[in-house]
């Protein structure tokens, strides 16, 4: 690539977390394009058309058939380039594949997540999962949570990093507090509240090795992410009868209508209206 390319991509990943994008997308945005810088550097970048774009897409789908949400990665990376480097605003609506329906959740049963929870012997992990399962978090939220972030007189939690750039409040199980004093008392963290090396937050990687880890050992066989356990903290709490839209407040979803999904998987008809992590 040539060397004003590589000024322009590092400008963008700058400017990207400027705006206090997740290391993660960042990463993902800064992929997605380096393709395409690489595929027009013999061309002005800067006066690249909507039609030179739809020709590249086009290409990559017949010669190397990218998947549609990789097609979706390119062109939002494209737009978020020229708008922020080049304050132009490109319309790629049209390019972009047509919408399916969103696959139904995955999710474990209460007694496989109890099973997993009950095969960690780590203390730190341990906490992480029931952060992950007891507040409904994605795995981006419970890195970058900081000690500041629990309120433990009104028991919550303050999502400060979360999805739309937006914060908001979720409910601290009682079961979870003592977990956390029993983690602070040991590992002592300074700022964020699970951390790594140098004080930095934890990797997102060995956060998913170790959770399949516990996966295999509680003889689970579905395949076990982090993200399962949101999904499975909302059909539980749907199961328990809480109401769809404080569970859609409590994960943090723009749209009702993606919250709406867990309905189709589970059966609402238990009235009961406790944390799902208390019942472990």
């Amino acid at each position: 690539m040539k060397t004003q390319l590589q000024r322009q991509l590092s400008d963008f990943v700058i400017k990207l977390k400027i705006q206090r994008y997740a290391s993660s997308s960042i990463k993902t945005y800064e992929n997605a394009l380096i393709k395409f810088l690489v595929a027009f550097e013999q061309y002005d970048i800067s006066q690249i058309n909507i039609n030179q774009i739809k020709n590249y897409i086009h290409f990559l789908h017949e010669k190397e058939s990218i998947s549609p949400s990789y097609q979706k990665q390119i062109l939002s990376a494209i737009t978020k380039f020229y708008a922020l480097c080049y304050n132009r605003k490109l319309k790629l609506s049209v390019l972009y594949p047509k919408r399916k329906s969103k696959p139904l959740p995955k999710y474990l049963t209460v007694d496989e997540v109890r099973r997993l929870i009950h095969q960690c012997t780590n203390l730190k992990h341990l906490c992480i999962l029931k952060t992950l399962y007891g507040c409904g978090l994605r795995i981006s939220e419970v890195i970058t949570l900081k000690l500041t972030d629990i309120d433990s007189s009104s028991m919550r939690l303050k999502i400060c990093c979360a999805k739309g750039k937006k914060y908001r409040f979720v409910p601290l199980p009682k079961s979870l507090l003592e977990s956390l004093r029993n983690y602070y008392k040991i590992y002592r963290p300074k700022n964020y509240l699970f951390e790594g090396q140098k004080n930095e937050t934890y990797s997102a990687k060995s956060i998913q090795t170790f959770v399949r880890k516990y996966a295999i050992r509680a003889n689970i066989k579905k395949a076990v992410t982090p993200h399962i356990l949101r999904h499975s903290y909302a059909t539980h709490q749907l199961e328990n009868g809480i109401n769809l839209r404080y569970i859609q407040d409590v994960l943090g979803h723009q749209s009702i209508k993606t919250t709406e999904l867990y309905t189709h998987i589970t059966n609402a008809s238990k009235n009961t209206i406790s944390n799902p992590l208390d019942t472990m």
